[in-house]
């Protein structure tokens, strides 16, 4: 937040509807509906009642409804947060109150999705090809689940021949995973994919990776 200009509500303000802060917003008096900012900041006597969307958010005073925040959310001493929280993080200290129903935010798959292959031939699958972000969830604990594989398999890179059905996060990063072409004449391959989080939540359908197959020399 260095040399960020914040929006703030003072003491005796109250605002309603929707407010959007940009980068920062320091709340002394009240935000009542829907409140969207990169970084919030609630003062010890203020209070947010509605929905909110943050990357962070920092609470000395009172934070009540839907509240979406991507990474940490930090509740003070004085600070009281209740209803529906989803979040990344969670600091919660001496004093503060927290009454929620809360949820860990599921991982999002990512990277291009598209390969290439040499007919017969194996390529690594490296993390600009597959990746995901889960901001609340180490790299060994985001798994990925192999499906509808046509014209080859995911193996791992040093045994080519076994076909696997998962791998995770921390197999790819080392550079463990690979896609082994099953030699036939097509001129495409394919499998599809999802990711889970060690609390089960998953990135949704299945994605189809894409992997043009190359005539080998």
């Amino acid at each position: 937040m260095t040399g960020s200009v914040p929006t703030i509500i003072d003491q005796n303000t109250t605002l309603t509807g929707s407010v959007e802060g940009g980068e920062l917003i320091e709340i002394h008096g009240a935000v009542e509906g829907e409140l969207s900012a990169t970084h919030v900041i609630v003062h010890h006597g203020g209070r947010v009642i509605g929905t909110v969307h943050s990357t962070t958010a920092h609470v000395h005073g009172m934070m009540q409804g839907d509240v979406h925040v991507a990474k940490l959310i930090d509740i003070g001493a004085t600070g009281a947060v209740s209803g529906k929280i989803e979040y990344g993080q969670l600091a919660l200290a001496a004093g503060g109150e927290l009454e929620a129903s809360m949820r860990n935010i599921p991982p999002t798959l990512t990277g291009d999705l598209d390969l290439s292959v040499g007919r017969g031939k194996s390529v690594v699958i490296n993390t600009k090809d597959l990746n995901a972000i889960d901001p609340d969830d180490v790299a060994s604990d985001l798994t990925f689940r192999i499906s509808n594989a046509a014209n080859g398999w995911v193996a791992l890179s040093n045994d080519m021949s076994k076909p696997i059905q998962s791998f995770t996060q921390s197999d790819l990063q080392a550079s463990r995973i690979a896609f082994v072409h099953d030699g036939t004449n097509a001129a495409t391959a394919s499998f599809s994919v999802l990711v889970t989080d060690s609390k089960g939540a998953t990135s949704g359908l299945p994605a189809n990776v894409q992997i043009a197959v190359q005539a080998s020399a």
